[in-house]
């Protein structure tokens, strides 16, 4: 199945896309897509989707899952990726933190923060948790899946790496973490490790992988992060991104006002967004 979440920023209702490509309004069944509705989404199997309200007309669509706790990113976890960026494939995965304030709707805005010269695209595959998991072996750390969905790992690269500290002030300005537009249950994704994922400025393909090529797959960075931390329902971990960002342009390309940015993953839908100079 396919969830989202639809309407003004901040007053989000819960959805499902129908066979047909319609969104059904989830408000009578649930309050959002979050917490403890994470836990099972299994149980919507049997639900009348056809029974439920239509949603006229084109609504915005918001981040597909709510009560983000932890917005956890891994670094480097494409060979090819770390090998434009000039790094080693490191020994273990590399996790940094997203700023919660950061997330998004799949089709709103990239905000290019003030000053900024080298805001970057990065067309991820995100897992969302479903079930609490500590201390998980990587046989069942799927199992502790709710579903996944398309990230771009919008980054400042002059923040990220130019300034003093670690990643995050890079990672977490206004609107760098555009989330959706689905929340697709494992069922449909299958295979996590065989996804084709692509994005694109201004129309040219600028990436075009897939996600045989992690380095740390979704099975083994569950389990890894869950020996750190407990794993929450609603917890996004974005997994990395293939080669094609503009930092390993030569020379590097960034965005600027007025570019149009796309991007998508097999199986779990695409997003699009112009991006605009904060004020």
């Amino acid at each position: 199945m396919k969830f989202l979440r639809y309407g003004p920023r901040g007053s989000e209702k819960p959805g499902v896309l129908d066979a047909a490509g319609n969104i059904r309004d989830l408000s009578g069944v649930v309050g959002d897509i979050a917490g403890e509705v994470l836990t099972d989404l299994g149980r919507f199997a049997d639900l009348d989707i056809e029974s439920l309200p239509v949603v006229e007309g084109n609504p915005r669509l918001g981040a597909c899952v709510a009560g983000t706790g932890k917005f956890m990113c891994i670094g480097l976890n494409y060979a090819d990726h770390a090998a434009e960026s000039g790094l080693e494939v490191p020994s273990e995965p590399v996790l940094f933190m997203k700023a919660t304030s950061a997330i998004c709707g799949p089709n709103d805005p990239i905000i290019i923060p003030r000053g900024s010269e080298k805001t970057d695209w990065e067309v991820e595959l995100g897992v969302v948790i479903g079930k609490s998991a500590k201390y998980v072996d990587e046989a069942d750390a799927l199992s502790h899946v709710a579903g996944y969905c398309v990230i771009n790992d919008v980054s400042e690269r002059a923040y990220q790496i130019e300034r003093q500290g670690q990643w995050t002030k890079g990672k977490s300005c206004d609107n760098f973490g555009q989330t959706g537009p689905y929340l697709v249950t494992p069922d449909e994704v299958g295979d996590p490790q065989n996804l084709g994922m692509w994005l694109e400025v201004n129309g040219e393909r600028v990436q075009d992988g897939s996600t045989k090529t992690m380095v740390y797959g979704v099975a083994h960075l569950v389990s890894y992060l869950s020996q750190f931390m407990t794993l929450h329902p609603g917890d996004i971990i974005s997994t990395g991104t293939p080669p094609g960002v503009g930092l390993g342009f030569n020379p590097p390309r960034y965005l600027k006002a007025g570019d149009k940015v796309a991007l998508g993953i097999e199986k779990l839908g695409e997003q699009e967004q112009v991006c605009v100079a904060d004020q």
